[in-house]
């Protein structure tokens, strides 16, 4: 089994999210136009911006397994804090906002999202 580091593989989910981000984007454009094109960016970049910031937090080096899990959990906390925060901000101020195409960008980064963490979960990691 190939040895990833963990930066390795949140470089990797993240380059993921934007590609999806950026897909359903373009789809959202083209179907309904530009305020949806800019909604499904708006709902990718909440998810992407919580999972860099909680990236941040989970790679803090700890060695005990108590630690470790706690700092996940407070990663994972983070994170879903920083996408509800940076959504409610999104449907206040966006006026034009298309909602089915946000959730559509924050579904493809979220999914794409759970698939690297079952990367993550499933390689050997360098620590």
């Amino acid at each position: 089994m190939e040895n990833i580091t963990t930066t390795n593989i949140f470089s990797k989910m993240l380059r993921l999210q934007i590609i999806a981000t950026a897909a359903i984007a373009v789809i959202s454009l083209i179907i309904s136009g530009f305020h949806a094109g800019l909604s499904a960016v708006f709902g990718g970049l909440a998810v992407l911006i919580g999972a860099l910031v909680a990236s941040k937090i989970a790679q803090k080096s700890k060695k005990e397994a108590t630690a470790a899990l706690i700092n996940l959990l407070k990663a994972e906390a983070v994170k879903i804090l920083v996408i509800f925060v940076l959504l409610f901000v999104t449907f206040k101020v966006y006026k034009q906002l298309v909602p089915f195409a946000l959730i559509a960008g924050l579904a493809a980064a979220a999914l794409v999202s759970g698939a690297a963490m079952r990367k993550l979960e499933n390689t050997e990691l360098k620590i």
